[in-house]
């Protein structure tokens, strides 16, 4: 018999609070402070203080998800939210959490790769917490990463202007990919066979989980808004930046890039690949022909890039068009990783 009156507050599912709830707790902002350019916000990828003469962007996001590289991932998705408002990733630090009986080599691992990777794109671990913690199956990374934008103003979630192309870079569900090909690898290999499953597991570094290189790109071609979709893939990032622009999209679904790898393990655990864990991939707005020219400089570049859709008016009204199907584009905020459990 469930614990919880009928009258009484839902119990909540893993995976990203739902909008409305997310919304309340935002509404709770400590001390009034205008150092503060832009705050907590729906989809708003990180925040912007201003000290001094200089905006800092301020970044918090934490990795749950199992995985042999952890801390490597929690440095490239908290540098990825720093990028896309049109910062430098400088510093970062975290917070380990080991489950009980782990081994004594484990925090150490860990803090090499969040070395390594901090190192790979020029950024200085600045301190931390480690410990070992209680009712935990699997360690926990919580990263916090700053980065300086100096003078330049910010590109925010929210600046997607109505007409503007959606821009898609490289392709949908990597990081999905690889967690799922490294955490699920003896389930994998018999069925698809080892050479795709050692592929998909390379996706971290090939196409890759950082977007710097692409957000840096941007700002070259008046790039209006940037967003970098992780938990519910491309559909939610999408959603969030309709959501925080006070717009609605037209998403074409059937335009999304997904590479070979990520559609056949998605079709093995018959799940969604466009909302899997999307690091790795940039969202971005632009007026269509700096959609085109950024197109044209991330080929010179070797990186693929895709128009997926536009952005349209009127608010809650966005859709996504699949095999010549319309529906509506909602909330889905519970990754499809988590169907595989």
């Amino acid at each position: 018999m469930s614990i919880v009156p009928s009258n009484g507050p839902m119990p909540l599912k893993t995976g990203k609070l739902p909008p409305r709830l997310l919304a309340r707790s935002l509404r709770h902002l400590g001390a009034r402070d205008g150092r503060v350019v832009v705050g907590p916000k729906l989809g708003e990828d990180a925040s912007v203080v201003r000290l001094g003469g200089q905006l800092i962007v301020l970044k918090t996001d934490p990795v749950t998800y199992a995985s042999d590289l952890i801390g490597w991932y929690a440095v490239h998705v908290n540098a990825n939210d720093v990028a896309t408002r049109g910062a430098t990733p400088a510093w970062f630090q975290a917070v380990v959490l080991l489950p009980e009986g782990s081994d004594e080599a484990l925090p150490e691992k860990i803090s090499r790769q969040i070395s390594s990777a901090c190192e790979d794109i020029g950024v200085a671990v600045t301190g931390g917490h480690t410990e070992v913690t209680p009712g935990i199956p699997s360690p926990i990374v919580v990263g916090d990463m700053h980065g300086v934008l100096g003078r330049r103003r910010p590109v925010l979630t929210s600046g997607a202007r109505v007409g503007d192309a959606i821009v898609l870079t490289k392709a949908a569900g990597i990081e999905g990919t690889a967690t799922l090909a490294r955490t699920k690898r003896q389930e994998l290999v018999g069925p698809l066979g080892k050479r795709l499953v050692d592929r998909a597991s390379k996706f971290l570094f090939n196409p890759g989980l950082s977007v710097i290189p692409e957000a840096k790109e941007a700002l070259s071609f008046s790039v209006r808004a940037m967003h970098d979709p992780t938990e519910g893939g491309v559909l939610m990032g999408v959603y969030e930046l309709a959501s925080a622009s006070g717009r609605s999209v037209e998403l074409r679904a059937d335009d999304v890039p997904v590479l070979d790898e990520t559609r056949i393990i998605c079709d093995f655990y018959d799940i969604d690949p466009l909302g899997l864990l999307g690091s790795g991939a940039l969202l971005a707005t632009f007026r269509p022909p700096d959609a085109d020219r950024y197109l044209d400089a991330l080929a010179d570049g070797g990186v693929e890039a895709t128009v997926i859709g536009s952005v349209v008016s009127g608010k809650n009204r966005s859709s996504i068009v699949r095999d010549g199907t319309v529906r509506r584009l909602s909330s889905c905020e519970r990754d499809e990783l988590l169907k595989t459990s």
